[in-house]
């Protein structure tokens, strides 16, 4: 054998030996009874292992799924400027990339959960021995043995079989790892591991869990805050804790003395990291703008696109990772929602509590977790949510953290678990009384539809309905421009003289006669339809429907998308429900010539990706992406929207509108000095008052009343309630509003006319004087009226003069009922019967 090489050599072992020992089996098989136990034994252990790992190995998961694999990641909301505004989330996750994790967060990891991960494959034998040897110690008790997993094991228990403590799934487990290192590489393995590992606070991968504990990004964390995360998947509940500070600052150096015998931190470095605190920050909700019902309808929108869950498709809401640009414009909601709740609490007055929020059932349990479950909560100066835990002269109220205090000046109608408001008074609390009425608010930019705010109660932590988009109401007044623009389609105009007297329609043997009426009562005389809409006269609004035809008139409200309504005569003072979103959108297209587009709250959803999956406006520009200019006209967007109304009719609305403003039912609001257009509005009752206007490129709505409607007092009208609203807002937002006027659009002829009798004039120039006698009047071509002659203005003096002879031989009551009559009136008369 000393001559032969190396190969032959150990090419005679393989084939020898192995006839050796068939050999020796054969001579000791027949009188060696061990052997043949031995072997026996050995043979059922061999056909058992094979059958378990068959079985075990039959329906696992597919490794090669984590090759398609995506991290379920919440959806991120930006506003109009590309600020972060929100997120959808239920647990907090952020996916990095490999490159993106900081060599000091992989060692950490590696030195606390698996040294050897980069040299095993998939299972680490001797953890493994070491975890069923700690198995067997504690096999009927309640403690939990150690895993012994390896990261790659870890992420198939997290990512393919789920956390159930048994034999079975640890074996799962080994089978997977292993086929997992067959299609991932060491790098995808970790990357997957360090974006999935639950890390508590609802914080899943080690981005998610920097933010939650210490509010930093992974690549600004210090020695000692790295350790303490890789401590976290041990027990990661407990960990962050205060009760268990000290065993977390034990298992945070166990990991900082791994760290330096791997190599990874010198001694200095690890004893200085040692002597840092642990550092963590208080738990804090995400970040978000205060504009709960705005972004409520957000979501509502993309669950009804995309789907809530996974399970409903790879761009859900709560797991597609959407990137969301919205219109929300978070200076105009704050304004909103500010002067929305002004005038709740203007309203409300000194009326002090008016009753709970809520109640709680005391009979299900802790009032304080109820309470926290609940999720009620107010942000108003500075009042809190609490529950009424105890009653009578010892009456408490507790908050969600467990704590209670004394109720100071408690009322006795107050019952065990009522859910109230209150602010701390010394050692106590006094009760604020939330307004028990309501309202809504939006504003929206005329030309896109686009919604920049909207507010749709006084808080949306005390319940999500909205009544901006939500609440059908009557709009009162708020309607009649729609009427008058029916009336200008129909060779009406401006300056054509309608009558402000008694209007009544026969409704059959049964009904009867119904009369129309203005507030007070009485009426009279005969006015250009300009002054009708300033002074919102309701028997001119009437008259003006007749000559027009009830059928028009409902198709132009039905055309602005305000409603749906039948044609009678009721509707046309605003006796039909809709919605403030609605009213908004029909002024905004008289805002816009006519041309209206849908509102919109969301301009586009990029997927996790970054690819445009939906856009509110989705024109098309061809050749606007042309590499080079064709020599042809430049490539334009086709307008937004739908002609809903003739230019010139529209501008013709707005222009008798903003005499409203200047003189009329919202006169409040010219002290802005904004060409500002707009229209109040007050139901009969009145349980609602309106109004809605705005600019060029804001028109906003609004409107104040109980959800329950019942009156609100004999004092309410849309200017006096509803117009503040709007002034708040333009005050809150001065340097927004642009001062520039409505530009007319072609077609539209201006003439100076007497403002009173509607007559054209040629003498006189139109100044700033809300009371001017000569104004500019918007005309179609040939509808002008004809210049006004001597005969006129000596029969319209005579009128005047016979107007105050009657006068002066009016008694003071007869004086003041006059007066009465002449108020603007934004009342509804009621549909009750009307055919």
């Amino acid at each position: 054998m000393s001559d032969a090489t190396p190969l032959q050599y150990y090419r005679h072992r393989l084939t020898d030996d192995p006839r050796r020992l068939i050999v020796w089996f054969k001579d000791n098989w027949a009188t060696n009874r061990k052997l043949r136990v031995v072997s026996y034994a050995a043979g059922v252990a061999v056909v058992l292992l094979v059958l378990a790992w068959a079985t075990l190995a039959r329906n696992l998961p597919d490794a090669e799924s984590l090759l398609d694999y995506e991290t379920p990641l919440p959806t991120v909301v930006r506003g109009v400027d590309g600020e972060i505004v929100h997120s959808y989330a239920r647990e907090r996750r952020v996916q990095l990339q490999y490159g993106d994790f900081p060599d000091q967060m992989i060692e950490a990891y590696l030195s606390a959960e698996d040294k050897t991960f980069f040299s095993h494959g998939g299972v680490d034998l001797t953890g493994t021995l070491n975890a069923v040897v700690d198995y067997a110690t504690k096999f009927g008790s309640d403690e939990r043995a150690v895993g012994g997993s390896t990261i790659t094991q870890q992420v198939a228990k997290n990512l393919l079989l789920g956390d159930e403590y048994s034999i079975t799934r640890k074996l799962k487990e080994m089978i997977l790892a292993t086929r997992i290192e067959s299609v991932l590489t060491k790098q995808e393995i970790l990357e997957l591991y360090l974006n999935e590992i639950p890390l508590g606070r609802r914080s899943f991968g080690v981005q998610a869990a920097a933010r939650a504990y210490f509010d930093k990004d992974v690549g600004d964390l210090d020695l000692h805050e790295t350790a303490f995360l890789a401590i976290l998947p041990k027990a990661p509940e407990r960990y962050g804790r205060e009760r268990y500070r000290e065993l977390a600052l034990t298992r945070r150096d166990f990991v900082l003395d791994q760290m330096q015998a791997n190599g990874f931190v010198t001694a200095a470095e690890a004893s200085r990291a040692k002597a840092q605190p642990l550092g963590l920050v208080q738990q804090r909700s995400e970040r978000s703008a205060d504009a709960g019902y705005f972004l409520e309808e957000v979501r509502r929108q993309l669950i009804d696109r995309f789907g809530e869950t996974a399970e409903d498709g790879g761009n859900s809401v709560y797991a597609g990772g959407l990137w969301v640009r919205t219109s929300l414009d978070t200076e105009l909601q704050d304004a909103a929602r500010d002067a929305l709740r002004a005038q709740l609490i203007s309203y409300h007055g000194n009326r002090g509590f008016t009753g709970p929020v809520a109640t709680l059932n005391p009979e299900n349990g802790d009032l304080h977790s109820q309470l926290a479950s609940s999720n009620l909560s107010i942000n108003y100066e500075d009042w809190r949510i609490g529950v009424i835990t105890a009653t009578g002269s010892s009456a408490t109220i507790g908050f969600t953290d467990g704590e209670d205090f004394p109720l100071i000046g408690a009322p006795s109608s107050l019952k065990l678990g009522d859910v109230v408001a209150a602010v701390q008074s010394g050692d106590g609390y006094r009760l604020r009384g939330v307004p028990e009425i309501s309202g809504g608010f939006l504003a929206q930019a005329p030309q896109t539809g686009r919604v920049l705010a909207m507010q749709g109660g006084f808080d949306s932590r005390l319940g999500a309905f909205n009544r901006a988009t939500q609440a059908e109401r009557q709009p009162g007044s708020t309607i009649k421009p729609f009427v008058y623009a029916s009336a200008l389609d129909h060779g009406m105009t401006p300056a054509t003289e309608v009558p402000d007297q008694t209007f009544c329609v026969w409704q059959g043997a049964n009904l009867g006669e119904k009369c129309f009426r203005n507030f007070g009562g009485g009426g009279g005389g005969v006015h250009t339809m300009r002054w009708g809409l300033e002074q919102s006269r309701n028997l001119m609004t009437i008259h003006i429907a007749d000559t027009t035809g009830m059928d028009n008139v409902v198709k132009t409200i039905k055309r602005v998308g305000i409603g749906d309504y039948e044609p009678y005569y009721s509707f046309a003072l605003g006796a039909g429900d809709t919605t403030v979103a609605r009213m908004v959108n029909g002024y905004a297209a008289l805002a816009n010539w006519g041309r209206q587009t849908d509102g919109s709250v969301i301009d586009y959803v990029q997927d996790r990706r970054g690819k445009v999956i939906f856009r509110s406006d989705n024109r098309e520009c061809t050749g606007c992406n042309m590499e080079q200019w064709d020599g042809q006209p430049m490539p334009r967007f086709e307008p937004r929207g739908k002609q809903v109304l003739d230019p010139r009719t529209a501008f013709q609305v707005v222009h008798m509108l903003q005499g409203v403003v200047t003189r009329g039912t919202a006169v409040r609001l010219r002290s802005l000095e904004l060409p500002l257009f707009g229209k109040t509005g007050t139901t009969n009752g009145p349980t609602n008052a309106w109004f809605v206007g705005g600019t060029p490129d804001i028109v906003a709505g609004m409107y104040v009343g109980f959800d329950q409607p019942r009156n609100l007092g004999g004092w309410v009208q849309g200017g006096n309630t509803a117009a503040p609203i709007m002034k708040r807002f333009v005050e809150a937002t001065r340097e927004r509003w642009n001062a520039e006027d409505f530009v007319a659009p072609p077609g539209v002829r201006m003439v100076k006319v007497d403002r009173r009798t509607g007559k054209r004039v040629f003498d006189g120039t139109p100044s700033d004087d809300p009371k001017a006698a000569i104004i500019w009047e918007a005309f179609k071509p040939d509808t002008e009226p004809p210049r006004s002659t001597r005969s006129d203005v000596i029969a319209a003096k005579r009128n005047e003069i016979l107007e105050l002879i009657r006068r002066a031989r009016q008694g003071p009551t007869q004086r003041a009922a006059a007066r009465e009559v002449e108020r603007p009136d934004d009342f509804v008369e009621e549909q009750g019967g009307i055919y």
